[in-house]
């Protein structure tokens, strides 16, 4: 039997059954509130905190997280040990059938700076809200007529049946969340050996593209509240082009680059590459003032 703690989110069920069903051992899903889920905790680890504290206490056997909620750094004894195949990486548009498609004025809903960065940047004109809850809560509010459109994680969409709402939105231009469609589930150092079942589950070229997603993160320093988006991709002629987005959550000044090497030359170095071309372009000055315009309400 493996205990598989998870958040207790419909969303997060549904990934953890997908995950179960692909375990050839008899799995129990152990739901866990996390302080994101109570929203009292603004950093990182609010979605993995305490499934992170259940792991090291011995009360589950792994965790099951969404790549893009894990921080660079995170619990001495425990190791991302499996990265499932990623589903749709894409944020996806929903209320419309494309971003030129949405009303001058309209009010669009995104609880992510990351998208009202990149929202803003390419349409000024809009109204964009925070909007909380689960995919359904938001779903029925644009329904509702609340919001003209949202954005929201094609992957999530997908997961829940309801991926036919979506417009995806092109990730070279609306840079996903590094980590974005990825699940990854996480143990303890100690407990490695004995846990080759769950290592069957990695995809990786799925691990190499969140590796290199990860490390432009950590190196400019960011969290998952800055406006920062990280897409790796493996392309048809095997080469691993990553493409990255820094901007102010008003959408007044960013940065976007784009950087594309041989796979087999990439790993380990290409998210380097990335991060120090984005500074050099100014990126620390405009996370830091992303920073202070947050701070400051």
């Amino acid at each position: 039997m493996i205990r598989l703690g998870t958040r207790g989110s419909a969303l997060a069920l549904a990934q953890a059954r997908l995950v179960a069903e692909r375990l050839p051992d008899e799995v129990e899903i152990v739901p866990i509130t996390t302080s994101g889920d109570r929203r009292v905790s603004p950093d990182k680890s609010r979605f993995v905190k305490e499934l992170e504290e259940a792991l090291l206490a011995g009360e589950i056997d792994v965790a099951l997280h969404s790549a893009k909620d894990i921080p660079t750094d995170f619990a001495a004894g425990l190791l991302l040990y499996a990265i499932l195949e990623r589903a749709d990486p894409r944020d996806a548009l929903c209320g419309a059938e494309s971003l030129d498609d949405v009303r001058e004025g309209a009010t669009v809903g995104t609880a992510s700076l990351r998208r009202r960065a990149a929202l803003l940047a390419l349409r000024p004109d809009l109204d964009v809200r925070e909007v909380r809850g689960n995919v359904d809560t938001r779903l029925r509010r644009l329904a509702d007529g609340d919001f003209d459109a949202l954005v929201l994680a094609q992957a999530g969409l997908d997961r829940l049946g309801r991926g036919n709402e979506g417009r995806p939105l092109d990730p070279a231009v609306f840079v996903p969340a590094a980590g974005q469609g990825c699940l990854a589930v996480e143990l303890r150092d100690a407990d490695v050996p004995a846990n080759q079942v769950v290592l069957g589950l990695t995809d990786f070229t799925t691990q190499s593209c969140l590796t290199e997603e990860r490390a432009v993160v950590r190196q400019l320093g960011a969290t998952c509240d800055t406006p920062i988006g990280v897409h790796a991709v493996r392309t048809e002629d095997d080469a691993l082009r990553v493409t990255a987005f820094v901007g102010l959550p008003d959408g007044s000044r960013w940065i976007r680059d784009e950087l594309e090497m041989p796979f087999s030359q990439a790993t380990s170095l290409i998210g380097h590459n990335v991060a120090e071309r984005l500074r050099m372009a100014g990126a620390d000055e405009l996370l830091a003032e992303a920073e202070r315009s947050v701070a400051g309400g």
